[in-house]
């Protein structure tokens, strides 16, 4: 660990709009009256297994039909905002000053924004105008781990001092009237969130390191662009899903990560603790089957995606904010899936009570 980078700090928060989901289930009656109109379609709601998601609107902004410029424009104002408090808080907590950042990378797929929104921080924080910029689009719900890889890259690469966010606003890529299957289902699915963590070289002054990154694993998975992504339209963003991603994750999940692992000469049987981007309830079961997991082991997991929805590339920071909580030691695996379609995993180890 002691060679490796760490992370010193890990902030994660909200825009300040809440709905329960039985408030979005009746919502969706409203925006999407044949799909809501044919058989148990509505019952996604409730299986999902959420409870109440963070929005950057107030849930009756969602009900009229908007522009992807007007959504576009929430994204940035609310984005901007978002990061701009969690950045700050996290750079304190890490006991870094502003100046002395050396990289800033960003994470979101869910609105655009150029400049990136690592120059509009740069400026807003008053960071270091010469560090490097990593601003990282379209990689979805694995870009949380993806980008946790790049920010643990750029220390290895000299940048001893980097500023990690992610933020993502996917309320506002809903397409009001559109009755398609994928939109409904992700009406029923994804929400608001960010999360900014300080990565850093293990020999920078600072607060007790969170957990040290010693590496990382991706996959692409050929002919699979079909899986999930978007699809741009004159109303915006407009989600895609097709093939069964629980399935997936089964067929492949257990010797991607055996792969993952003994690449950097560890073996499954290191792992103590798996942090998984909670996709769907489906998609955490699919996960426990496909790795042998014994009961309770992805609860953190599960109680992020009752609290707080699909955030997408945010959510599984916000799993490991949850399994700090519970002080574990010894190896670990940080794991999401994406766009592409694509896995992605960060070998981590925690230093324990």
């Amino acid at each position: 660990m002691l060679s490796d980078p760490v992370v010193r700090s890990l902030v994660t928060g909200n825009p300040p709009y809440r709905a329960p989901q039985a408030e979005v289930r009746e919502a969706a009656r409203t925006l999407f009256p044949r799909m809501a109109a044919r058989a148990h379609m509505l019952d996604v709601f409730d299986n999902a297994l959420i409870e109440s998601r963070a929005l950057a609107r107030p849930l009756e902004w969602y009900q009229q039909e908007r522009g992807f410029g007007e959504k576009n424009a929430v994204f940035v104002e609310e984005a901007r905002a978002l990061t701009l408090r969690l950045a700050r808080e996290a750079l304190a907590r890490a006991e870094v000053a502003p100046a002395d950042v050396d990289a800033v990378v960003v994470v979101n797929t869910s609105g655009i924004s150029a400049p990136s929104l690592d120059a509009y921080l740069i400026g807003a924080l008053g960071l270091n105008r010469h560090a490097a910029r990593l601003p990282v689009w379209g990689l979805g719900c694995a870009g949380g781990a993806a980008g946790l890889a790049r920010a643990a890259d750029l220390v290895r690469a000299g940048h001893r001092r980097v500023l990690y966010v992610a933020v993502e606003l996917c309320s506002v890529t809903l397409v009001a009237g559109d009755e398609s299957k994928s939109n409904f289902v992700g009406t029923a699915l994804f929400s608001d969130g960010g999360a900014a963590l300080v990565v850093t070289a293990p020999d920078v002054p600072g607060p007790p390191p969170l957990l040290a990154l010693h590496g990382s694993f991706s996959t692409l998975i050929e002919d699979s662009e079909d899986i999930m992504g978007w699809d741009v339209i004159d109303d915006g963003l407009k989600v895609r899903f097709s093939r069964d991603i629980p399935t997936l994750v089964r067929s492949m999940m257990q010797e991607n990560v055996t792969e993952a692992v003994t690449g950097q000469g560890w073996s499954r049987g290191d792992i103590g603790t798996f942090v998984v981007h909670p996709g769907g309830a489906k998609v955490v079961s699919a996960y426990e089957e496909a790795l042998g997991l014994p009961e309770g082991a992805l609860d953190a997991s599960r109680r992020v995606l009752a609290a707080h929805g699909n955030m997408s590339s945010v959510t599984v920071l916000f799993v490991l904010e949850e399994v700090l909580k519970l002080r574990p030691s010894g190896r670990g695996l940080l794991s999401a899936m994406g766009p592409g379609f694509s896995a992605e995993h960060v070998l981590i180890e925690f230093p324990g009570t």
